[in-house]
This record gives C-alpha cells, sequence and structure tokens, in this order.
C-alpha cells in the first residue's frame, strides 16, 4: 500500500486493474472510548457544487439510487472504529467531477479528540492501494479526508485533509447546500414511538438543508449562507431517530426517503388464536428434521441464499462490503466446478449484473460450530482465479477478529485477476436481518415476512446457525489453570482465551446492535501504531497473572461505556458504568435523584460514589433506596460520579449450554442493559448540560 501526505495525489489505475470499484475507509480511536464520527459524501461537479441534495449521502440517505454510493457502516478494528464506503465508480454519472469523503462530528466534540485519524482506499478484492494519515487535527468538528476525482478517463485520489470549525453545516454550505435554521422543527412520525431501552441518546442539533434551486429565469439561485456556531453544527440523526437543534437533514431526506414509508415488524406481536402455547406456528423454513451436519450446511445456504435474492435490500446489506454493485442478483447451490480430475461443488454461488457486467463470489458455509478447511478454502479460491470470479465468502459460526485470518491460503501473485477472501458470521446474518425488519425497513411486507421466517429459522436450536458459541480447546485448560494457580506466563492457550474473548464481545455488540437499531461497539483503549497480536499477547499475560478477561462497549450515540469483567478466579462475571454527576449539583440531590431513576433496577446493584482519590460510600440499591444519603462521604468530599455494577455468577461449561460461560456473560450484559442502563439516560442528559 502506498502511503502519501497531504496535498498529494495518486492514479488509482496506476495502482491496481481492479479498481472500477472501491471501498474508502475512515479510521480513528479515542483514548476515552467515547470519540465519534459520522461519514458523509458529496458528489460534485466541475464548478464545485453539488447538482442537488440527492448527492449528498449520510445517515438519512446512506445509498445512491445508481449504486455508484454507498455508506456500509461502522466496524470495530483493534485500533478503533473504521467507517466504509463503497464506491462504483463505473456507475458515477459523467457529470460528476469530484468524490468528497467527509466526516464530522457532534455534541462538543472536535476531531483533536480523537487519535489515528487514517483514510485509506481498496479496490474491489479489498487489496489496500492508497492510506493518508491525518495528525494536525485540533478544534475542527467537521473535517474532509481525501477526494477521488477524473482525469480524462482514469480516477485518482488527493489527501486533503481539511477542516471545518462550522461542522457539517460549514462543510455542506461550502458545496452548495443551503442550511436554514429551524426554530421549532417539526417531529417526524418516527419520533411518536418511544426508543428502545436502553437507547436513550440526548438528541443532536437540528437544521434543514437544500441545494440551489432555480429561480425565475431558470438560473441557480445563490445557496444561502449557513448561521451555525460550532456547537449547533451536528451530522444527521440516524434513520430512524428523531433529529434534535442543529443536525443537517436534507429536505428530501425528511420525505420518501424515511424508513416510516418502509414496512418493519410491529412493536408487539399480534395475538396468537393457538388453543394453548404447545401450538407451534407453521415455518417457511422448518428444521426440526434436520439429523446431520451436511444436512444443517445444505439447508442454511439455500435458505440464506434464496432470501438474499429475493430481498434486495438483505443482499445488498451482505454483499456490498465485498465489492459486489448494486444490481440483479441470483443465487445457486451446489454448483459443480471443474478442479483437475475431479469437479468441485461449492455450497452456493452469488452473481450480481448491472450494465452487463456479472460480479461472481463463491460461498463456503459451516454450521454447528464446525470449523473451515483451509484447503477447500483454497481450492475455491484457486477455481475463482482461473475464471475470473471476483471473490470467495466463508459463512460460519465464528466471528472474524482483525489482524486474524480466519484461513490460511496462499495467493498466487502471478495472477492478474485478484480474488478477495471475505467472512461473515451467521450473527452478522442475523444482525443484519434484524436492522432491516426491526428498525429500517424494508419494501413490503413479503419481504418483512422472509427476513421475519429467516431469523425464526436461524435462532431454532437444531438449524446450527447460532453464533459463536464454544470457547475453544484451550479453555477449559486455562480455566483450570487459573483456578489452581499452575498457568504460567507465555503459555500459548492463554492467547487462544484472549481471542475467544474478542470474539464473544464482538457478538455481544452485534446483538445488541440488532435489537437497539444503533451500532454497538467495542471501545478499544489503544496506543496510535500498536498491533494486534502484541496487543493480545498484554491481554494474555494480564489473564496469567490476576485471572481475569475484561472488554468495554458502547452503543452509538450514548456516552455511556459498558464495563464487562469476566473474573476466572472467583467465576463470577461484572458488569459495570461509569455515572457523571452533574457539576455543581448538590451530592444528595444527585443521589435521591439516581435512586429514584433506579426505581426499577434489580436491587442487587452495587452502587458506589465516584470521589478524587479516595473510595466512596457503596452498598446495594436494596439497602440505599431507604437511606440515599449513605452514598454522600462523610468529610464532605466531592463525588465526581458513581459506578453502577451487577455482579452474576459464570456457567462452568464451554459454552454449548443452559450454564455455558457465553451464555453467562450474555445473559449478564442483557440484564444490565436492561435493568441499569436503560433508565440512566435522565440524568446523563443532565451531567451533559450542566458539564
Amino acid at each position: 500500500m502506498r502511503e502519501i501526505s497531504k496535498g498529494a495525489n495518486v492514479s488509482l489505475t496506476a495502482l491496481s486493474e481492479d479498481a472500477g470499484s472501491v471501498v474508502v475507509s475512515l479510521g480513528w480511536s479515542s483514548a476515552s472510548g467515547a470519540g465519534d464520527a459520522d461519514v458523509s459524501v458529496l458528489l460534485v461537479g466541475e464548478d464545485g457544487k453539488v447538482r442537488s441534495e440527492n448527492d449528498f449521502y449520510f445517515y438519512n440517505n446512506p445509498a445512491a439510487a445508481d449504486g455508484s454510493v454507498q455508506l456500509l457502516g461502522k466496524t470495530p478494528t483493534d485500533s478503533g472504529d473504521e467507517d466504509r464506503i463503497g464506491v462504483d465508480l463505473t456507475a458515477v454519472p459523467e457529470e460528476v467531477a469530484r468524490i468528497v469523503v467527509a466526516a464530522s462530528q457532534y455534541g462538543g466534540t472536535r476531531f483533536g479528540d480523537l487519535d489515528g485519524l487514517r483514510m485509506t482506499v481498496a479496490d474491489r478484492s479489498g487489496e489496500p492501494l492508497v492510506g493518508f494519515s491525518i495528525d494536525d487535527a485540533s478544534v475542527e468538528t467537521a473535517f474532509i479526508f481525501g477526494e477521488l476525482y477524473r482525469r480524462g478517463e482514469e480516477w485518482k485520489f488527493r489527501a486533503v485533509g481539511q477542516g471545518y470549525e462550522t461542522g457539517l453545516a460549514g462543510l455542506a454550505t461550502d458545496f452548495g447546500i443551503a442550511v436554514e435554521e429551524a426554530e421549532e422543527p417539526e417531529q417526524p412520525e418516527a419520533a411518536a414511538e418511544p426508543p428502545e431501552p436502553g437507547g436513550a441518546v440526548a438528541p443532536r442539533a437540528a437544521q434543514t438543508t437544500t441545494a440551489g434551486t432555480p429561480g425565475p429565469a431558470g438560473s441557480p439561485a445563490a445557496p444561502q449562507a449557513a448561521q451555525a456556531t460550532a456547537e449547533a453544527a451536528g451530522p444527521a440523526a440516524p434513520v430512524g431517530r428523531p433529529p434534535g437543534p442543529g443536525a443537517v437533514v436534507p429536505a428530501q431526506a425528511r420525505g420518501p426517503r424515511t424508513t416510516r414509508k418502509k414496512v418493519t415488524l410491529p412493536k408487539a406481536p399480534g395475538k396468537s388464536l393457538a388453543e394453548n402455547e404447545s401450538w407451534r406456528p407453521a415455518r417457511l423454513f422448518p428444521v426440526p428434521s434436520l439429523k446431520s451436519d451436511k444436512e444443517r450446511e445444505v439447508r442454511a445456504t439455500s435458505v440464506l441464499l434464496s432470501v438474499m435474492a429475493q430481498v434486495p435490500e438483505f443482499g445488498r446489506r451482505l454483499t456490498a462490503a465485498f465489492g459486489a454493485p448494486a444490481g440483479r442478483m441470483q443465487t445457486f447451490t451446489e454448483v459443480s466446478l471443474p478442479h483437475g480430475d475431479t469437479p468441485r461443488r461449492p455450497d452456493g454461488v452469488i452473481r450480481v449484473e448491472r450494465a452487463g457486467k456479472l460480479w461472481t463470489a463463491l460461498v463456503e458455509t459451516k454450521t454447528n460450530g464446525n470449523p473451515l478447511r483451509p484447503e477447500q478454502v483454497q481450492q475455491y479460491m484457486d477455481i475463482a482465479a482461473r475464471r475470473g470470479y471476483e471473490s470467495v465468502i466463508t459463512l460460519s459460526n465464528d466471528v472474524a477478529l482483525e489482524g486474524t485470518a480466519m484461513v490460511d491460503v496462499k495467493v498466487d501473485g502471478r495472477r492478474k485477476h485478484k480474488v478477495g477472501l471475505w467472512h461473515l458470521s451467521w450473527a452478522e446474518v442475523a444482525h443484519q436481518a434484524q436492522l432491516l425488519i426491526r428498525h429500517e425497513g424494508v419494501g413490503n411486507a413479503a419481504h418483512a415476512w422472509l427476513l421475519q421466517e429467516l431469523l425464526a429459522y436461524l435462532q431454532h436450536e437444531q438449524s446450527g446457525c447460532h453464533g459463536f458459541q464454544n470457547m475453544g480447546p484451550a479453555w477449559v485448560p486455562v480455566r483450570n489453570g487459573i483456578e489452581d494457580e499452575t498457568l504460567c506466563l507465555g503459555d500459548p492457550r492463554a492467547t487462544e482465551v484472549v481471542e475467544s474473548w474478542e470474539r464473544l464481545i464482538r457478538q455481544v455488540c452485534l446483538r445488541l446492535g440488532g435489537e437497539l437499531g444503533q451500532k454497538a461497539l467495542p471501545v478499544q483503549r489503544v496506543r496510535r501504531g500498536s498491533d494486534p497480536l502484541s496487543r493480545r499477547a498484554a491481554a494474555a499475560e494480564r489473564l496469567c497473572l490476576d485471572g481475569r478477561l475484561s472488554a468495554e462497549l458502547r452503543v452509538e450515540g450514548t456516552s455511556s461505556v459498558i464495563a464487562v469483567t469476566a473474573d476466572l478466579r472467583t467465576a463470577k462475571i461484572r458488569t459495570s458504568v461509569d455515572v457523571p454527576a452533574p457539576e455543581g449539583s448538590y451530592p444528595l440531590v444527585t443521589v435521591r435523584r439516581l435512586v429514584r431513576l433506579l426505581a426499577e433496577a434489580p436491587a442487587d446493584l452495587h452502587v458506589e460514589s465516584l470521589v478524587e482519590g479516595e473510595n466512596g460510600p457503596r452498598g446495594t440499591l436494596e439497602r440505599l433506596r431507604p437511606e440515599p444519603g449513605d452514598l454522600v462521604p462523610r468529610n464532605g468530599a466531592a463525588v465526581t460520579g458513581f459506578r453502577l455494577t451487577l455482579i452474576k455468577g459464570m456457567g462452568n461449561s464451554r459454552g454449548n449450554t443452559e450454564s455455558g460461560f457465553i451464555r453467562s456473560v450474555d445473559e449478564a450484559v442483557d440484564r444490565f442493559r436492561q435493568g441499569v442502563v436503560a433508565h440512566l439516560g435522565p440524568l446523563e442528559a443532565r451531567a451533559g448540560r450542566r458539564g
């Protein structure tokens, strides 16, 4: 990959023969874990302005109808977060001269608060072509990372690194999108429904934007000047969330592009007509008859691929990140392909047609926790390279980690045609289906029903399509070694357990995100430049020394960071969150308010006052409810916040039974989110206003 500096440019065609479709990635990290940014893309002409607000892509307008641009969303990396954008350069209209890639912040944060600001561009196969790092960010609330632009018949990339103190509003105005302050923004239909538990978010500021419109003589009217300050400017509220004051919302995005016009599942299921609970509803994809792993793999592949082909939004969602264009999709199973003396039969084939060109991916599926076989995947990679196919997609219960290959394969560097190797977990498939039918919506009721049937199939205990469900062969020896204090530093099995723990946490985030309709991501508190292997080695060393596995996760748009700690010595799982106290408030008033907010929380919740430089008062909620003043320090020390903790016993098995460790972690996080975090929104909002 070529590294370039600010202001430099490079031809994408010169770097790769497969640069007709690229994936642009924006990455960053935050030492506090609370930093975040929203990406946006603008298509501009030779005059440096957008043709209309349709050329502005962000939360409420994530994809172009012609497939040229699609926001693929955030993914966690070992150094922070990464936001990806798929760009099909062959589909970009001729009148578009530049594609500007930017990001903006909200909630009073600045880009100087983030570390590791970086933009990379990869080709269709996923091969990184060019990278650009930004190290001079300070008070900016919006940033242009870079741009793709035409030069004759080729596309080039320029590293820009230009910031705005006026946020997304200032950036949008520069490109011909007028920003109009709304004194009392109308509440969209979606706001009539209460937010999901745990998803309370301080609303972002609301503005409306429109592009220049033709005047009486047919000439474009001059864009209106933006009058937003740095505090008022902020990115658009995500789909399904009401925009608050200061968010940039294009006029058309508030009309046809809202998901309220699409079909989602009702919040509460309709009343059943069954005579008793033993009656089971008929399902499109039955599973009780499955007897072998081969049957499960064949059925799961056929079910998934058929739904992908019939529900365009779902098929596009799963393949866009792999370089597939937006077009007509067909799927096939058990296809025979020549390979030496013996034909090979991949579990599935996906083909997408656009403008007479075909994009093809071979699919290899595993269910019921079975591992992928490297030699089998290698054969499919060789077949794909010889036949000019674009990708091989592996699908299993396992969750991919940054810096760790799911399957080691050899790539013949002499071949001009590159084949991308990608991985999907069944948890990711279920996550995307949940987002569509429960939050974002699909085109019609039949599509929603198909996705609902797919989810029912994936979640059935006999389908074998559950997520990551086994901590691996090293789990029991490591756990026993910690209990009897025989685990030695440097034991490679400890690193294996750390990797399994990371996979588990990422799966927990996928499940939470699907339920809440907001991205949930692991929080990475790392130094810039540290690599995944060294960080896992450090975590393995800590596991050997203190017997604990720790992680943090955060739901996008909230300030709460949920800490999860599994103590293998005491067989306890701790879930906790730190809540800041409103600045300038009286300690007793704040304590009483906190106890009232936690009226429905579990009685065994531990509450501790955070006092700088010393241990503060603590107690269970059951004891504190009649005497909340016990949380106020006797010496008059200032209370900076509170730590709320739930403690749960962990299962003893490897994770495939009711008492399993993985199930214990899932249940602990669910109980803490629903019983504790869901009630904290008012106190956090009050702390944010006064802070």
